[in-house]
């Protein structure tokens, strides 16, 4: 763990996660729609968008990236009519930011959160590296890890699960989960939030 690269918040003001996230809702006509960087190979996903490791992750850190994702989401949700749930939950499940973002997320954007944030736990990385190592079989993936059809069912190899690790500490201490745009974009804010906004 070392060797790898440790982030900080770039803005640590209180608050500075919410002030994105109104600037949309108060000027809907200057919503950016920014593409969303997308990586398929399993080498360069693990390389470069797997896992984070940063200085620390608080709850007020959650509350932060929970709303500067909310801010990066609501143009992608009012453009592709997709409503999207965000959570950010420690390894021990404690739920440390949920929102919806758009009108319209149902139970079942909630069950993808749980399988993901599942995986993610059981196998140290993010969900797009599983889908990507796998191409996306769930049979090859229920296969090679001796896993029953109910217990395979418990865990999602789409891309949206993302690890928070911190500097110091083994294991992943949080999960970043999205559910409800297609599988890379669900990863790729994820990513593409945490890479700005984390130095």
């Amino acid at each position: 763990m070392s060797s790898e690269k440790v982030l900080s918040r770039a803005n640590k003001e209180p608050g500075a996660g919410l002030k994105p996230s109104w600037t949309p809702r108060r000027q809907p006509a200057r919503r950016p729609l920014l593409p969303i960087p997308q990586r398929t190979y399993a080498e360069e996903v693990k390389a470069q968008c797997d896992t984070f490791v940063l200085d620390s992750f608080t709850a007020d850190d959650a509350w932060e990236l929970g709303h500067l994702l909310y801010a990066r989401l609501l143009p992608l949700v009012a453009a592709k009519g997709r409503p999207t749930l965000i959570s950010i939950a420690s390894a021990t499940g404690h739920v440390l930011f949920q929102a919806a973002v758009g009108a319209g997320t149902q139970l079942d954007n909630t069950v993808w959160i749980q399988r993901k944030r599942a995986t993610v736990l059981r196998f140290g990385c993010s969900t797009w590296l599983m889908h990507c190592k796998f191409g996306g079989d769930e049979e090859a993936f229920r296969a090679k890890y001796t896993l029953s059809p109910d217990l395979a069912a418990g865990y999602a190899i789409h891309g949206g699960g993302v690890p928070i690790r911190v500097r110091g500490v083994e294991g992943v201490v949080a999960v970043v989960v999205i559910s409800g745009l297609k599988q890379h974009e669900d990863h790729g804010v994820i990513v593409d939030v945490l890479n700005a906004n984390w130095k």
